[in-house]
């Protein structure tokens, strides 16, 4: 990225529209609300846009109640992509991704910047800040502020939405992509007014007894298949139903598989009838690329030790299709 271009076009006010991926996590609507309070910092008119809702223990974050989202409000959004000077895309790469927001930010006639860290970007964007070396992009989000040298201008509500997106993109900071340079930047924000306690209350403890009770389905349904120390659950919409479940209510559950000694990959396979799919979550230990099997096998992909995908076969199709593919990669898996 040509920092010093982007300073010139961030000279005069614009009109700025933020977007991130379909189903936001903690990443996208950090990253996303961070850049928001900057823009707005430096004079913008700025917006952030969602394609779809997201979990609610994120909508206790500083400026949240100002997000639009397409699937609430598609002639608002509309209207703000084709008026923009310039759109920020967050915490994804490829339009696709960006759900059925894709037509829309297909047809804009403006410049893109894209600040990402997953593997192989897509070639729409004028700007580029990309690395797959980063632990999340709210971290790429820090660096881009400090690059354009403005790290005095992170408030305590940045520093909140940064300090989000770091948390729960490594997993409170013991995924592999946690380094140094990680601990440095959380240190920062910490002192310019980020609560870390507060922030894990407001993102972790905050249950309800029907996603617990949903987690104990989760647990009953964890299957091991030793011979490729891998783990897997499976949740159908039957099972989501009966316990109440809200976008984000199984957010962290593939990690239960991995949790167990022994297990280098895990997975968890979740029926959406709504969406006529089954939503696939993957993760791993060590040398085994979960990006890769989840590109070559399930329309996905993400990071080398977490990625998602998806099926078009029913759920137990799904499975099958899983567990046959996995001779394949007993070796890896064995290592």
């Amino acid at each position: 990225m040509n920092i010093k271009e982007i300073k010139k076009v961030l000279s005069s006010p614009k009109r700025i529209v933020i977007t991130t991926h379909k189903n936001p996590d903690g990443d996208a609507i950090g990253s996303s609300l961070a850049l928001h309070h900057y823009l707005l910092s430096l004079g913008h008119d700025s917006i952030v846009i969602t394609p779809n809702e997201y979990p609610d223990f994120l909508k206790w974050m500083p400026g949240e109640d100002t997000v639009i989202k397409f699937s609430c409000d598609t002639k608002i959004v509309r209207s703000k992509i084709k008026e923009a000077d310039l759109i920020f895309t967050l915490d994804f790469n490829h339009l696709s991704r960006s759900g059925d927001m894709k037509d829309e930010l297909s047809k804009a006639k403006t410049s893109f910047v894209m600040i990402d860290h997953h593997q192989q970007p897509d070639d729409y964007a004028k700007y580029v800040y990309s690395d797959v070396s980063m632990s999340s992009t709210c971290q790429m989000i820090y660096h881009f502020i400090q690059k354009l040298d403005d790290l005095p201008k992170i408030t305590p509500e940045i520093a909140t939405c940064i300090y989000v997106g770091i948390m729960t993109d490594t997993g409170s900071f013991r995924f592999r992509s946690t380094t140094s340079k990680t601990h440095q930047v959380v240190a920062d924000l910490i002192d310019r007014g980020a609560d870390n306690t507060t922030i894990h209350e407001n993102v972790y403890d905050t249950n309800t007894l029907s996603r617990l009770q949903l987690k104990g389905v989760a647990l009953k349904n964890l299957k091991v298949l030793s011979e490729y120390n891998t783990a897997y659950i499976t949740m159908s919409q039957k099972e989501l139903d009966q316990h109440n479940f809200r976008k984000g209510d199984t957010e962290g559950f593939v990690n239960l598989g991995l949790s167990i000694q022994g297990i280098r990959f895990a997975a968890i396979f979740i029926e959406n009838r709504q969406e006529g799919i089954v939503k696939i979550s993957l993760r791993s230990k060590g040398d085994f690329s979960v990006n890769e099997f989840s590109r070559n096998h399930f329309e996905g992909g993400g990071h080398h030790n977490a990625a998602g995908g998806k099926s078009n076969l029913p759920l137990p199709d799904t499975v099958d299709k899983f567990i046959s593919i996995l001779p394949s990669y007993k070796k890896l898996l064995n290592q």
